[in-house]
């Protein structure tokens, strides 16, 4: 199967490990990130989501009008705006993207974060809410006669949209999570299934739990895999492991001089969410796992998001992403920490390798297909 890369859209230049010398929301460097991306292979972008962060709607249709081909990965929290606006908004993106829109809904992992735009349901409320958004999202993207709608959460009578998207039947939608009750929601809903980086074993283990989710919900069909990490690449070994100790070292800088603090939860304490759990407990067993995964950047920013890196030699990170690949992995997520060159970098020298790879791989696997379907019509002849 075709592999993807997705990257990051930021609207400003800083990282964990470099501080902001832009706006919020810089319309230059979102768009010159952006052109990076696409100019070097990279297939869609995220525009994630913060409480405080510019909103990613209006940033996504800024990028969409000013770039032809590359696509966008549109997070989208379900507290911040009523499903039936949602949908408006998502079909409208999608016409200005001439059908370059995925939607990624995030359920929200800290009440924290939540509580800071007014969502003070649990965590399980938010799950329901959110599998319940999701469904009359797509409905309304596809429905063309006017529809009724009474839930645990919404209540609508009569609405129909004046505005569907380009894809059709409708954009994807993306879902990620690593509980119970985020494997039954993205399960039941998600097109895609997105995890953060993790050993081979534990991602084979919750793939197989999103297979499981998506059966018992009743699909035939199964969500695609996407996992994320954090590439630290350079010409040799050698360099790539001083490389990823610096940053390392600089990230833990940063958070004992408080300048990561005030819109994060403090490293000390222990992560609401089952994801970021996962992290901290893999990096407390090891430090590095099968053929270049490091944990101590996930330590170092306790378990915060997509953090655990891949190290090494372009052709290493390549070899690594492959691997994951042939656990049944098609979207491969990265983000470095300096943004652009990093993009760039990565582009150039990884992406290649892993398409050039792929398509070896779905090449020998149309032949063996081949060939067994030559011995089966001779058999039948026979």
């Amino acid at each position: 199967m075709p592999v993807e890369f997705l990257g990051i859209a930021a609207t400003a230049d800083g990282s964990e490990t470099h501080p902001r010398t832009t706006a919020a929301f810089d319309r230059d460097y979102t768009l010159r990130l952006a052109r990076a991306h696409e100019d070097h292979g990279w297939d869609r972008v995220l525009f994630a989501y913060g409480s405080g962060s510019p909103e990613p709607a209006a940033a996504a249709a800024f990028l969409a009008s000013h770039l032809d081909r590359l696509q966008v990965l549109l997070a989208h929290r379900p507290n911040v705006s009523y499903p039936t606006f949602a949908a408006k908004t998502f079909a409208t993106l999608d016409r200005i993207s001439d059908g370059r829109l995925t939607v990624h809904f995030i359920t929200g992992g800290t009440d924290h974060e939540q509580q800071r735009e007014g969502d003070f349901l649990t965590k399980d409320q938010r799950y329901e809410r959110t599998r319940e958004y999701i469904g009359i999202v797509k409905k309304a993207w596809t429905s063309r006669e006017p529809f009724d709608h009474e839930g645990p959460h919404y209540r609508f009578n009569d609405f129909v949209s004046d505005v569907f998207p380009v894809q059709q039947p409708r954009p994807a939608v993306s879902f990620g999570g690593s509980s119970d009750a985020a494997y039954a929601a993205g399960g039941a809903e998600a097109d895609i299934y997105c995890l953060w980086g993790e050993p081979l074993a534990r991602t084979a283990e919750q793939i197989e739990r999103v297979k499981e989710a998506a059966r018992a919900a009743g699909r035939t069909d199964l969500p695609r895999i996407q996992v994320a990490f954090r590439p630290i690449i350079a010409p040799t070994e050698e360099l790539a492991w001083e490389k990823a100790h610096r940053t390392v070292a600089t990230i833990r800088s940063r958070r004992e001089s408080g300048a990561l603090a005030p819109r994060r939860r403090p490293v000390t304490s222990t992560p609401e969410n089952t994801g970021s759990q996962r992290l901290i407990e893999i990096a407390e067993a090891g430090e590095r796992y099968d053929r270049a995964l490091w944990t101590p950047t996930a330590a170092a920013t306790g378990g915060a998001g997509n953090s655990n890196a891949l190290v090494g030699t372009p052709e290493t990170v390549a070899q690594a992403l492959l691997d994951y690949y042939d656990l049944g992995v098609d979207i491969l997520s990265a983000r470095g920490y300096d943004l652009l060159g990093d993009a760039i970098d990565f582009g150039r020298y990884v992406i290649p390798i892993v398409r050039e790879e792929v398509a070896k791989r779905d090449a020998a696997k149309a032949a063996e297909q081949a060939e067994r379907d030559r011995h089966q019509l001779i058999a039948v002849q026979a």
